[in-house]
């Protein structure tokens, strides 16, 4: 009866300690998937990281650019208000002369 109760209890330790052993197993390959998926996440952020940087780089350069194109246009307006003025003068001039 003993040597009964005994194998029993431990037949109940056995089935314990294997589902511990399978939980535990499972337990570590959802760690490494998730491990996995965390790395595959981390380069991908890493690359974003990269490309929102690349694309700072492209704003500041088109920034940049507009202004250059803004001076331009700004210095064109007054060469042309220049000529304006002078073409005007001529008009007077000649329209004096017809006089």
């Amino acid at each position: 009866m003993i040597s009964a109760g005994i194998e029993v209890k431990i037949s109940r330790l056995e089935s314990i300690v294997e589902q511990i052993g399978e939980a535990v197993l499972s337990t570590t390959e959802t760690i490494e998937r998730l491990a996995e998926r965390l790395e595959t996440l981390s380069v991908q952020v890493e690359e974003q990281g990269k490309q929102v940087q690349q694309q700072g780089y492209q704003i500041f350069a088109l920034c940049d650019a507009v202004q250059t194109l803004a001076e331009s246009q700004d210095s064109s307006l007054q060469k042309l208000n220049q000529l304006t003025k002078t073409l005007d003068q001529l008009t007077s001039l000649i329209q004096g002369a017809d006089d």
